[in-house]
């Protein structure tokens, strides 16, 4: 689904991301680790093709990504990604049935005698997966956290996607929201069959669910299965001493 050789990215004077190698397969959650300003979501930016690489490859689903970020849009369709923070004008009068409705736009493009019912229809079943039919006609603007991030999944299945990226999607949600965030999420990378590429704090949570864990500090200090990359010799190496010490004895 994602497999990404070498990739270095320099942001200024400064290398942020460096020779990182990795791939991902489909229906695998694989986590991204490491302290703030490790580079996690300079290296997400740059899959996605928001911030160009220096050198390596990219390839998505198959594709090549250029070094300016172009994929075309039969492949970009299918990827989906959650920000840490969704930012809005809540003055903007757009309704959730109209945002969601945007996931459904390449397929529009790609076959002109696509009626609107169709995707309406689309976009119901989608807000229905995720216990959001509710809101169809509801502003953005008036939307808690947890209903954001809930429109934002029904964003990810309005179209078939293969690849969810997620950087820190649970962020501002309380620990009710956010246990409820990822049991719909994972509910749905079971049926959809998605492969997750996520950055995440909760290294509990990446215990529990993750397939993969990447532990990034500029460099990938260390990749495998959570028991191997989250072992305290590795978790030291990218967050200090201090931090070990700190979970061991709490």
């Amino acid at each position: 689904m994602l497999a990404v050789e070498g990739l270095t990215v320099v942001r200024g004077q400064n290398t942020v991301v460096e020779n990182v190698s990795f791939k991902i397969c489909a229906g695998t959650d694989t986590a991204i680790v490491g302290p703030n300003g490790a580079g996690k979501s300079t290296l997400v930016q740059a899959i996605l093709g928001i911030l160009p690489h220096q050198s390596g490859q990219v390839q998505v689903l198959g594709t090549p990504l250029s070094t300016t970020g172009w994929l075309p849009m039969g492949c970009r369709q299918h990827i989906a990604y959650l920000p840490q923070n969704f930012l809005v004008d809540r003055r903007i009068p757009v309704t959730v049935g109209e945002l969601v409705g945007l996931g459904w736009g390449g397929r529009e493009w790609e076959i002109p005698w696509l009626k609107l019912p169709q995707r309406r229809r689309a976009v119901h079943q989608a807000l229905a997966r995720v216990n959001a039919s509710h809101l169809y006609h509801q502003s953005i603007g008036h939307l808690s956290g947890g209903e954001i991030k809930r429109v934002l999944l029904a964003y990810c299945l309005v179209f078939p996607r293969r690849l969810l990226i997620l950087d820190e999607a649970p962020a501002g949600l309380d620990v009710r929201g956010e246990a409820d965030f990822y049991d719909l999420l994972y509910q749905l990378k079971r049926e959809e069959d998605w492969a997750i590429l996520q950055i995440s704090h909760d290294l509990d949570m990446v215990r529990r669910h993750c397939d993969q864990v990447l532990c990034l500090n500029r460099r990938l200090l260390c990749q495998g299965t959570p028991d191997v990359a989250l072992a305290p010799e590795t978790l030291a190496l990218a967050y200090g001493t201090e931090f070990v010490q700190y979970r061991h004895t709490h």
